[in-house]
């Protein structure tokens, strides 16, 4: 096979049907999502939210109630074994097969759909080749740095051309460097993925930067979708607040939020023009660039940003009684609709 034959790995075909899932694991999960051919969906929410669950759902890696439909296909009605589903799966611990190669690894799922191993190893080399790594082709994956793994990983759930790509935290675990340089590799990758790529991340820069659409999962549910943007913006939950840096309150039917920078905070009741008004308990205080970030429990956990200064003066540490003021001029009002 000539040299430029294997230059760049083929790219997936589109999945014109895109997807469509509601899918139950129950006491887990209830979540009904779709997705656009191309379109990239970081999902994020608190620990034990259901991020990985719906993974796995997806994947047919756990029994699950409802319906999965992949370009038009039903992948649950029959059910689809998991290597029958066009799918990659990237796991948060790389998951690896211990005895084969960077270069088998890759060429497995194309070799386990009967592609001939001359072309499956060729693919591979060339996945590996964009990922910068095809020099360590022939290595295990003990003898792997995490981000090299890592890379294996990506390109092994990439060769196979999958109309669904599952990401579970792929950078989790990696050094700030490497996570940011794989980062950047990634989303050229995406950028010309024909398929669907759901994201699950703890990271704000991620869903920011990666990501078409945002889905935020609280206990189980759909709790809030939308462009990166717009969900930055109008958080409807306490774990995308604090992820995008914002204090969000809910009151009956609306949400109000207010950044952290607009928050007075005082050691006596304040006076004056401020609408909004707690008294609360300093929990923690931590440089956050320039300023130092208070977390003050005022019944509800709040953020706020003072100077080192004042931090110094009014003996703002853990334990000390402050108030909190905000003007209602520095507070965005808009309402809850349902995801």
């Amino acid at each position: 096979m000539a040299d430029d034959a294997v230059s760049a790995p083929p790219r997936p075909g589109p999945t014109p049907g895109g997807l469509v899932a509601d899918v139950r694991v129950p006491g887990r999960l209830d979540a009904h999502l779709e997705a656009t051919p191309g379109e990239v969906i970081a999902v994020i929410g608190p620990n034990g939210a259901g991020k990985t669950t719906l993974l796995r759902a997806l994947a047919g890696l756990v029994p699950v109630e409802g319906a999965v439909e992949v370009d038009g296909a039903s992948w649950t009605d029959p059910p689809r074994l998991v290597r029958e589903r066009s799918l990659g799966f990237v796991f948060q611990d790389q998951s690896l097969f211990p005895h084969l190669s960077a270069v088998d690894n890759v060429a497995f799922g194309l070799r386990s759909r009967g592609t001939p191993r001359a072309e499956a190893e060729a693919t591979a080399h060339a996945w590996l080749d964009r990922f910068g790594i095809d020099d360590l082709a022939g290595r295990r994956p003990r003898e792997l740095s995490g981000g090299q793994a890592q890379r294996v990983a990506i390109a092994r759930a990439l060769a196979a051309g999958p109309d669904l790509l599952l990401l579970d935290e792929p950078f989790a675990g990696l050094d700030v460097g490497v996570a940011t340089a794989l980062r950047l590799e990634l989303s050229r990758h995406l950028a010309s993925y024909a398929g669907i790529a759901l994201l699950v991340t703890h990271d704000a820069l991620d869903a920011l930067t990666l990501a078409d659409t945002v889905l935020v999962l609280d206990a189980g549910r759909v709790a809030q979708t939308g462009t990166p943007q717009d969900v930055a913006a109008r958080p409807r939950t306490d774990h995308v607040a604090r992820l995008v840096g914002l204090n969000v309150i809910r009151e009956d039917d609306v949400f109000r939020s207010f950044s952290p920078s607009a928050v007075t905070v005082s050691a006596a009741r304040p006076e004056g023009s401020a609408r909004h008004r707690w008294q609360g308990r300093v929990v923690s205080a931590a440089p956050h660039g320039d300023a130092v970030r208070l977390l003050v429990d005022a019944g509800q956990e709040l953020i706020a940003d003072v100077t080192p200064a004042a931090t110094s003066e009014m003996g703002l540490v853990p334990g000390a009684e402050v108030w909190l003021s905000v003007k209602e001029t520095a507070v965005q009002t808009y309402a809850h609709r349902n995801p």
